[in-house]
């Protein structure tokens, strides 16, 4: 069954069948949306601004793990960890060998992709629950090797601290100039997992995760596409990784940890798992959540002095947890499946019952 169009409005090519942006004034839209977002420097705070280059620096670590676990029905653990190993490529690469930022970055993704074959590898073998336990290997690993392995060039449990990008000359030390980095690169990944998920390997991820007796009875490897949906998850975490530890200019064992991949997992429950709006949806919920908990704090403060030692360190949580709950018990499908229901019901109108 298609997707309902608007009265009028009919399909007269397959490439007009599936172009995402099917009429002019959407395209004015999203350019409006974007540019109103590249100019948030001139009248936005400094930390709305730092706020907007968190959640996209997220939705990019959350579009890899969309790729294995939404796509793929690869459950996986250490997205986080992948986020550390191209962090830690592109500090080095660019403190110590002199690299230019933008060469580093690609590096790093790629990188922290091989690495992520690696702990990839035991999906010839297990899945599900067994497969999660794998994944998380990495996230006790990866930060060991960082804290113990080679004490003189990764400084150990401290850290290193990271130089801020320099392009064209021009120091991205600000969260305003950061904005346009973080933007940019967000753009790039949205579009090629968009056109990943459409495209051969796409339908083959979901094959593989609907019914993969099938899908190997139909002549797939399915060890070859679960191996290259670890990849691109952690090329997108290695992304993701590089970009958040040039923004916030210091790395170490614990910037990235278990709690961020569990809240990653999460990130995508609400927004939506298989589908490109989950994560920019999931990311953008659960941050703002975690900004409200932040400002919430005094307030849950004056109501119970006895907790103000820990008052916002426990909000993030107990919000993220019950919001989390929430969702599965009423809306088990995300934000994403309900807006393509209100999509639905507008263009069917006045017959959307």
């Amino acid at each position: 069954m298609g997707v309902p169009r608007p009265a009028g409005e009919f399909d007269t090519s397959y490439a007009r069948d599936m172009a995402t942006i099917r009429q002019p004034w959407q395209w004015w839209l999203l350019l409006a949306f974007i540019l109103a977002l590249y100019g948030l420097p001139l009248y936005a705070s400094q930390s709305m601004v730092s706020l907007v280059n968190r959640i996209a620096i997220t939705i990019i670590a959350v579009q890899g793990l969309n790729l294995l676990t939404g796509y793929t029905g690869q459950i996986s653990l250490g997205q986080a960890a992948f986020m550390t190993t191209g962090g830690y490529i592109s500090a080095l690469l660019v403190n110590q060998a002199g690299w230019p930022f933008l060469a580093a970055l690609p590096l790093a993704a790629l990188g922290a992709g091989l690495v992520g074959l690696i702990f990839g590898l035991p999906s010839l073998r297990v899945k599900g629950f067994y497969l999660a336990m794998a994944t998380l290997a990495a996230q006790f690993i990866i930060p060991w090797f960082t804290r113990n392995a080679f004490p003189k060039v990764l400084n150990g449990a401290q850290g290193l601290n990271v130089q801020a990008p320099l392009l064209f000359g021009i120091e991205f030390n600000t969260p305003q100039k950061y904005l346009f980095l973080s933007l940019t690169v967000l753009i790039l990944t949205t579009i090629v997992a968009h056109n990943i998920s459409r495209s051969r390997l796409g339908r083959a991820f979901v094959a593989l995760r609907d019914h993969d007796l099938a899908a190997e009875l139909l002549g797939m490897n399915l060890f070859k596409y679960k191996l290259q949906a670890f990849f691109l998850a952690a090329v997108y975490a290695g992304l993701a990784g590089a970009l958040a530890a040039h923004n916030i200019r210091h790395l170490n064992s614990e910037t990235f940890n278990l709690n961020d991949s569990v809240v990653f997992l999460g990130m995508l429950v609400i927004g939506g798992l298989g589908s490109n709006l989950g994560p920019i949806f999931g990311a953008i919920v659960v941050e703002l959540l975690i900004e409200f908990a932040t400002l919430f704090g005094p307030f849950f403060i004056t109501i119970f002095p006895s907790t103000a030692a820990g008052a916002v360190q426990a909000l993030r949580p107990l919000f993220f947890g019950i919001t989390l709950m929430l969702f599965l018990i009423f809306e088990p499908r995300g934000l994403a499946h309900r807006w393509q229901l209100l999509k639905a019901a507008w263009r069917l109108r006045p017959f959307s019952h």
